[in-house]
């Protein structure tokens, strides 16, 4: 019964590159049990129809990060909704660089358009005796960060407020600041597949996708104490034009992802 199932969800699964992976997925999400475990289970008529719901809106394009509400992001669970971007395994290089390249003990962490909070909580939860504030200007992005900081760092330590990082200045010292920004040029932005389901307001960066970048790179360099770290997101297109940003700096570094795409500018002050 179970095989024959998802056989059938992934055959209408047709605009997927993974249907039965996704299949499974959504059926071991509404039987509340591993991929294995479920195969030697019946679904009763209940998880059954949450099921087809589920893969219905999966039929119709809508990503299996946000059917779930949840995301893996370094080994770790991230909650998500309309309002955040689905983290990305390209993201995670952002994360391992900083953690390898950080010269500071117990630092203090500030990041940039966090969204679900994945890249500042995850280096929270494995840099011993940091402190972290996480900022957007979404405030359904900010209780999601809210949501996630409180379940995975099991601590009020941790500041989650809204910044608007155009328009106002960043208030504190910190020795680490990273941002995963929008940087998508707003004439590809809007039509990019993933539009229809993920924020505008965090994937356009302007007309020529550099809007943050400009601003971030001075914003920081003033907030950063002396020899701390500026961590960015870039696209795989963007290397040049954000180094030429990071003059101020007195080290940049930049690194590809997983892909062998420029992806991640590491710079210290």
């Amino acid at each position: 019964m179970v095989r024959e199932l998802l056989k059938n969800a992934a055959l209408r699964l047709t605009n997927s590159d993974t249907p039965m992976l996704d299949a499974r997925v959504l059926l071991a999400k509404v039987m509340g049990a591993e991929n294995a475990a479920m195969i030697f289970n019946m679904p009763n008529e209940k998880q059954i129809k949450t099921f087809q719901e589920y893969i219905s809106r999966r039929q119709n394009g809508e990503p299996v990060a946000y059917i779930l509400g949840e995301k893996e992001f370094m080994g770790f669970t991230f909650q998500l909704n309309s309002d955040t971007l689905i983290p990305r395994p390209d993201t995670e290089c952002l994360v391992e660089k900083v953690l390898e390249l950080n010269r500071i003990s117990s630092p203090k962490i500030l990041d940039l358009c966090t969204g679900s909070g994945c890249i500042g909580i995850s280096l929270a939860k494995m840099i011993d005796k940091s402190t972290l504030e996480l900022t957007d200007i979404s405030e359904g992005a900010l209780s999601m960060a809210k949501l996630n900081a409180n379940e995975l760092l099991a601590s009020d330590s941790t500041k989650v407020y809204s910044l608007d990082i155009l328009n106002e200045e960043i208030s504190g010292k910190y020795d680490i600041i990273t941002a995963n920004p929008p940087y998508i040029e707003r004439e590809i932005a809007k039509n990019l597949p993933v539009s229809e389901y993920e924020p505008m307001r965090a994937l356009d960066g302007g007309e020529d996708g550099l809007t943050f970048y400009k601003v971030i790179s001075k914003k920081a360099f003033s907030a950063l104490n002396k020899g701390g770290m500026l961590a960015l997101e870039i696209g795989y297109d963007q290397k040049e034009k954000v180094c030429s940003l990071l003059t101020d700096f007195s080290e940049v570094l930049d690194f590809k992802d997983y892909g062998g795409n420029d992806r991640v500018i590491v710079c210290f002050k």
